[in-house]
């Protein structure tokens, strides 16, 4: 074969060829051999993320008191002039006493950045209950607060019942976040 690539003037391209040829089959070894090493270590990564305990947020205490209050309307006497507003037009606020979570965990979706919330929610009330507003609020480990959010629930739940709502989106959460206490902070009346 050099014979020919002789003729032809280009024996000294011939072997070029053969040494490039053996650079890119050793390159393309050392390369299957760092992917190889890569995949490992992404597997051995993966397996040691699935043993590490779950996260703490699994209990159904109320988050705070300063969360959970609602605000009560302005005391004031009888006396004074009388809303234009008909009882009717007010809507009725569920009582908040007899609606609780009884069961929670969280977990996180949206490549880890968003919190979703499986919880079941009591209805001890006489009447049924819609809207219910959620808040849960975040921590740390170590126990220390990182952020709250609420979301509203459309959902009916009735009376003398219980509801169980699975992966509810909460919103964003922060990547340290390891515990979530829900609680519910405003119903109204079906």
């Amino acid at each position: 074969m050099n014979a020919r690539l002789d003729r032809l003037g280009l024996g000294r391209l011939a072997g070029t060829g053969e040494r490039l040829a053996r650079a890119v089959t050793i390159a393309s070894v050392s390369f299957g051999r760092s992917l190889l090493w890569l995949l490992a270590a992404i597997i051995v990564g993966c397996g040691i993320w699935m043993l590490l305990p779950l996260s703490k947020g699994n209990s159904a205490e109320p988050v705070r008191p300063e969360l959970a209050a609602v605000e009560a309307p302005p005391s004031g006497d009888a006396s004074k002039v009388a809303s234009p507003v008909s009882e009717a037009q007010v809507p009725a606020t569920a009582e908040l006493g007899r609606l609780r979570i009884s069961s929670q965990t969280w977990r996180r979706g949206g490549l880890g950045s968003k919190a979703l919330v499986t919880f079941t929610l009591r209805n001890d009330n006489d009447y049924a209950v819609k809207d219910v507003e959620i808040v849960c609020a975040f921590t740390r480990r170590d126990g220390s607060h990182l952020t709250d959010r609420s979301r509203v629930l459309a959902d009916p739940v009735s009376m003398k019942s219980r509801k169980t709502f699975v992966r509810i989106p909460i919103g964003f959460v922060n990547v340290n976040a390891d515990q979530a206490k829900c609680s519910p902070v405003a119903a109204r009346r079906a």
